[in-house]
């Protein structure tokens, strides 16, 4: 990659869903199917969380820090359970070693 690009950031987001939690990678625009980590039922440490990243081949944009995010399950109800989702920034690793 020639000193005047950049590599591309993404949002990376990891959520739980019956009782399992994910991360994965928004790619917008584009037609790729989003890259996508599975985890056991705990919370996944910082550590889990970049080794996840590094496997799907993406590292966090130098400077970013997660952030968490509460949710309803169901819009609009406010009885509903309660969804964390974490977000950070990340760029493509291939990308940037190019």
């Amino acid at each position: 990659m020639s000193g005047q690009q950049m590599a591309r950031e993404f949002a990376a987001q990891m959520s739980v869903r019956g009782g399992r939690w994910r991360l994965y990678v928004v790619l917008l625009n584009t037609t790729e199917q989003w890259p996508e980590y599975p985890f056991t039922a705990t919370v996944p440490t910082f550590m889990e969380r970049a080794e996840a990243l590094s496997v799907l081949g993406f590292e966090p944009v130098p400077g970013a820090e997660w952030t968490w995010t509460e949710d309803s399950e169901t819009y609009g109800d406010p009885s509903s359970p309660v969804v964390l989702i974490a977000a950070t920034r990340v760029r493509s690793r291939a990308e940037v070693a190019a």
